[in-house]
Parts: structure tokens; C-alpha cells; sequence
């Protein structure tokens, strides 16, 4: 699968939330999707950027944004880490990474001196027709729901 440009189309694609819901890409046509990709539900850089997130979603509505948020926990999972933040935007399950590599969001990492596979902190804005608008790669957890809506707004 070669790399994720601005202005491709974004991969299409069918997940659960926490309730087991289906939800696909496309039940988003007409509005703007922030995509983001994290490694795990409950972790210290996860809560935070859910949490910021969650806390802007009134500012992304009124861009007629939708924040949708995928790791490959499960949705009970899922369930819990919205239950105890009180997160207000979506949450889908993606527990064969077939999302996350689609978007390029699984790959080599290194910690520590260890190289091994998995979630690389991703977020993609999708426009109203479906196409890549901007991406970002390994971001940092902390202010970046807040670096996120700005760009949106002077997208």
C-alpha cells in the first residue's frame, strides 16, 4: 500500500464503537472527519488527547467537524474509557488494524532501543467529499486536538 497523500481519497471503512455499533466512513458524507489513530484505551498520551478531544467537540461541530477516534481495543474497552472520561465523540474498535494500515498508522516503532510494530499516533482530516485534507504523523498527545481545530478553521 504506498503512502497517504493530501488530496487522495480517504480509505473507506467499517468499525464498531463501543456498543457495537457499525460505523463507516461513509455515514459521514457532506461533513468533515478528524480521523485520529491512537495505541491504547487508558494510557497516560491517550486520555489526554481523548480528553481534549472530547472537551473541543462543540468547537469541531461548529465547523461541521465529526471526531472519530480508533485503536485496536475492544469495545468493551472502548466502553470503560468512555464511561470514565466521559468522552463525548466516537470511538471505534479496530482489532485487526485494518484501518489503521490502510491510513499508515501502523508501522515500526522504537522505545527504549526496541523496534517493534504498532500504532503510530496519527491524525487525518478528511474533507466533505471524502479526500485527505491534512495529516499528521506522531504527534504529540498534549495541545494537539487544539493544534487540530485551528488548522480547521483556516482549512
Amino acid at each position: 500500500m504506498s503512502e497517504l497523500k493530501l488530496g487522495d481519497k480517504a480509505p473507506e471503512f467499517s468499525l464498531v464503537n463501543q456498543d457495537g455499533t457499525e460505523i463507516s466512513l461513509k455515514d459521514f458524507s457532506g461533513k468533515k472527519v478528524v480521523l485520529y489513530f491512537y495505541p491504547k484505551d487508558n494510557t497516560p498520551g491517550c486520555t489526554t488527547e481523548a480528553c481534549e478531544f472530547s472537551e473541543l467537540l462543540g468547537n469541531f461541530e461548529d465547523k461541521n467537524a465529526v471526531i472519530i477516534g480508533i485503536s485496536p481495543d475492544n469495545p468493551k474497552s472502548h466502553e470503560n474509557f468512555v464511561s470514565k472520561f466521559k468522552l463525548k465523540h466516537i470511538l471505534l474498535c479496530d482489532e485487526d488494524k485494518s484501518a489503521a494500515k490502510a491510513y499508515g498508522a501502523w508501522g515500526l516503532k522504537k522505545n527504549y532501543g526496541k523496534e517493534y510494530e504498532g500504532i503510530i499516533r496519527s491524525t487525518f482530516i478528511i474533507d466533505e467529499q471524502g479526500k485527505v485534507l491534512a495529516i499528521y504523523k506522531n504527534v504529540r498527545a498534549k495541545d494537539h486536538a487544539a493544534k487540530v481545530l485551528a488548522d480547521l478553521a483556516k482549512a
